[in-house]
């Protein structure tokens, strides 16, 4: 057969990955909090784009607009629809939002003060007749968080009068991690600041006497160690016990009754004082306070007895487009570049927009499917929580399995059994011993949890004790897989429970 060149017309479709398209498959698996830092970038560089609560603050004209989300509803704010506040009114919600803060602890009057009340209603400008409460902050009340830096750095200002004590002080104190232990080698911090050995010991010394007992160790013994000795309990028999925590960490207590040379009863209270030390004294002097989980979509009982889910309007960013400012700067344009870039901020507005809008549709679309899948867990909880997976929700919805993997990520639901990720969801199955319908790996792990929580001293369940008992209840698993769950929950094999638990019911005599 003869070749020949020749020319051809076809028509054909292909999927293009343009800039825009990239950017919306991103869009998806932002958390809430990326969403909110991505879209202030692209206010930035976009003044045809702006946030809704901006808008309504300026009072002008209303622009012609295209919102990704609803309107934003009416907030809860404690003034709102209140124009005048008693002191016994101020006193009553000042004690409602304190047991919110502290729902559990009695001395919280005792660590606040008497005069708190008297200082709200100070700050917030008197009686009806005195200054206007307008404006106030609630913020301004909250107690300024103090990082372990500054707690760390009062105290080295008192106890070192001696400005090359208190340099070195400082060079150890930037050593210490979150949790308050030092990870700076001694010598190094001596070569850097021309300090003997013997000196820098010594203020190390000093700011082990710090508060909270504990800042300034170098590994876990020592910090126990240190508030012990600040108890006056640290005796020979604590100092054995502490020098072999890693026997205490297996539970290997006739090991520690002989290293320690003391008897059960006796082993058991040391025990009980290692229990009340503080492993990680830092803790409380975090950089900052920790941001809350806010769920992007909410489940609730429904009046017919289905479940009403919601996204969560807090998690919707709020973008407007300008066109009205669009008409104005358009009608004044100089040249083609000026034109051609305001055509290009419209066109990626109003592409932001829609991004945002389908992305709210399909974390809704995706929730939908999972509260219809997981119905029984909502229902009767856990152990009727199903085995599924990315593509079953995939296949239910019309979308595909790596789009239903990017809304999954990092979001959250509030459901009436608490919040949970919507990974948490989507689990492993596991054939039913009887040839039923499988069950979810997240189920049996609470079985077994359930199993070894109810287990006797005299009849702790080993491994294959469990694997036995989770047949007869219908679900085929291995010893291996039973192991796996156990270690995943931090519980200890059956000996170490063994121990434990004759040690504790000993005590109990």
């Amino acid at each position: 057969m003869a070749l020949a060149a020749k020319l051809q017309l076809r028509q054909s479709q292909s999927l293009v990955m343009t800039p825009q398209l990239m950017q919306s498959i991103r869009l998806l698996q932002l958390t809430h909090v990326e969403l909110e830092r991505f879209i202030d970038e692209e206010i930035e560089r976009n003044p045809l784009l702006e946030r809704a609560e901006t808008q309504d603050e300026t009072g002008g004209d209303q622009p012609q607009k295209s919102e990704a989300s609803p309107e934003p509803t009416a907030g809860d704010d404690w003034f709102e629809g209140e124009t005048e506040w008693s002191a016994e009114a101020i006193s009553e919600k000042l004690d409602s939002s304190l047991e919110n803060l502290f729902p559990d602890d009695p001395g919280r009057s005792e660590r606040l003060g008497p005069d708190l009340t008297a200082q709200w209603k100070s700050a917030s400008g008197g009686s009806a007749g005195g200054a206007s409460s307008e404006g106030f902050d609630v913020g301004e009340m909250a107690a300024t968080v103090v990082t372990l830096r500054e707690h760390v750095g009062e105290q080295i200002a008192l106890a070192f009068p001696n400005p090359a004590e208190r340099l070195i002080a400082g060079e150890l104190a930037d050593g210490l991690d979150e949790a308050g232990y030092l990870r700076t080698d001694l010598e190094e911090v001596g070569t850097r600041l021309g300090a003997d050995k013997t000196t820098v010991a010594r203020v190390l010394t000093v700011c082990q006497t710090f508060e909270p007992t504990g800042l300034f160790a170098r590994d876990l013994a020592e910090c126990l160690s240190l508030q012990l000795a600040m108890r006056d309990r640290l005796d020979p028999a604590m100092k054995a016990l502490v020098a072999n925590l890693e026997l205490l960490a297996r539970r290997d207590f006739q090991a520690l009754k002989r290293i320690c040379g003391v008897d059960e009863e006796d082993l058991l209270d040391m025990l009980a004082e290692i229990r009340a030390l503080d492993p990680r004294p830092g803790t409380a002097f975090s950089g900052g306070a920790s941001d809350a989980i806010v769920a992007d979509v909410e489940v609730r009982a429904a009046a017919d007895g289905s479940w009403a889910v919601e996204l969560n309007a807090d998690t919707l960013p709020r973008v407007l487009v300008d066109n009205v400012y669009f008409a104005r700067v358009s009608s004044h344009v100089r040249n083609q570049a000026e034109k051609e870039f305001l055509a290009e901020c419209l066109q990626n507005a109003n592409w932001l927009t829609r991004s945002l809008d389908q992305r709210a549709k399909t974390i809704l679309k995706v929730a939908s499917e999972i509260v219809r899948q997981q119905d029984a867990f909502l229902v009767h909880g856990v152990r009727h929580l199903k085995p599924l997976n990315l593509r079953t929700v995939a296949d239910a919805i019309g979308m595909h399995e790596s789009t239903v993997s990017r809304v999954t990520a990092n979001k959250y639901m509030l459901t009436p059994r608490g919040v949970f990720e919507l990974r948490y969801f989507f689990t492993a199955s596991i054939a039913s011993a009887e040839g039923g319908e499988a069950h979810s790996s997240e189920a049996v792990r609470d079985r077994i949890k359930q199993l070894i929580d109810e287990e006797k001293p005299a009849d702790v369940l080993s491994d294959d004790a469990i694997v036995d008992m989770l047949r007869e209840s219908g679900v085929d698993i291995a010893r291996r897989t039973v192991a796996k769950y156990r270690e995943g929950m931090n519980i200890p094999s059956s000996v170490q429970r063994r121990r434990e638990k004759r040690a504790l019911a000993n005590a109990g005599r």
